[in-house]
């Protein structure tokens, strides 16, 4: 048994996908091709510690894999040097918004943010998807700028939550540290496939438990798998701080959920 979320244990689960025969696509791919057979979108959520997603791209590089990275428009995650070797790996990049809660709420104000985020980031690499940031703690969705504007007249092809027929395509996330992190997800969650799911033994806990099920070939076939590669590394010292923020988080989280049901 290895420990979780760790760079080894990573590789072994994009091995374990391979060797199942899985391809890996582009979320703007997905989009743009829907393509047949076994099909992993995996999609990364760069939220902070950008180097980490640095180690996990170059990891896919050298097993052939090819993910999509979503960088915020916040220090704590926007590295230029890292976007460029990221996109240099041959990996998509595009932008993780938060505009509505950034702007407190204000949806002119947030598409302006948006923008001007967005041109930024194309001034270093093609951008052609977006990706909502929950921001858990906030009372805004920022997926709300779009009941007023459209961003496919920015040349934007797609948005995971907004654009992907879930029936079709299983959804899993590493929210809360954990497979099963939707029960204390406030935004990361598909809710109208959620208890399909369940009812069929698609919930995992441990990256061993999903591993598994690949193996056995209970996985499904067509999946979008995200991650947030913070919570992913071989240092002892962050390894333990993120355990110990993310369990301080998922109370907060569960006590949030709990007041607004």
């Amino acid at each position: 048994m290895v420990m979780d979320f760790k760079l080894v244990t990573y590789k072994l689960f994009l091995e374990a996908l391979l060797k199942a025969k899985y391809t890996f696509v582009k979320f703007s791919d997905y989009i743009s091709a829907s393509p047949d057979g076994n099909c992993i979108v995996l999609r990364h959520d760069v939220d902070a510690l950008p180097n980490n997603s640095l180690d996990t791209a170059k990891i896919e590089f050298s097993l052939g894999i090819v993910a999509t990275y979503y960088f915020r428009a916040v220090p704590e995650s926007w590295d230029e040097s890292v976007i460029l070797q990221i996109a240099g790996f041959g990996h998509e990049v595009g932008y993780h918004y938060e505009s509505l809660t950034t702007c407190g709420g204000d949806v002119e104000a947030a598409y302006s943010d948006f923008t001007g985020n967005l041109r930024r980031l194309r001034q270093l690499v093609p951008v052609t998807s977006i990706c909502m940031h929950g921001s858990p703690l906030s009372p805004y969705d920022s997926k709300e700028i779009w009941k007023k504007y459209d961003y496919r007249s920015l040349g934007i092809e797609g948005e995971p939550y907004l654009d992907v027929d879930f029936s079709n395509l299983f959804y899993m996330t590493d929210t809360g540290r954990r497979w099963d992190g939707f029960k204390v997800s406030v935004r990361d969650r598909i809710p109208t496939y959620q208890d399909v799911w369940r009812r069929n033994g698609l919930v995992f806990h441990s990256t061993e438990d999903v591993i598994g099920a690949i193996r056995s070939g209970r996985f499904p076939n067509r999946a979008m798998i995200t991650t947030h590669p913070q919570r992913w590394t071989d240092d002892r010292l962050l390894w333990m701080k993120e355990f110990i923020l993310q369990n301080i988080k998922n109370k907060i989280k569960r006590l949030k959920l709990l007041f607004c049901s």
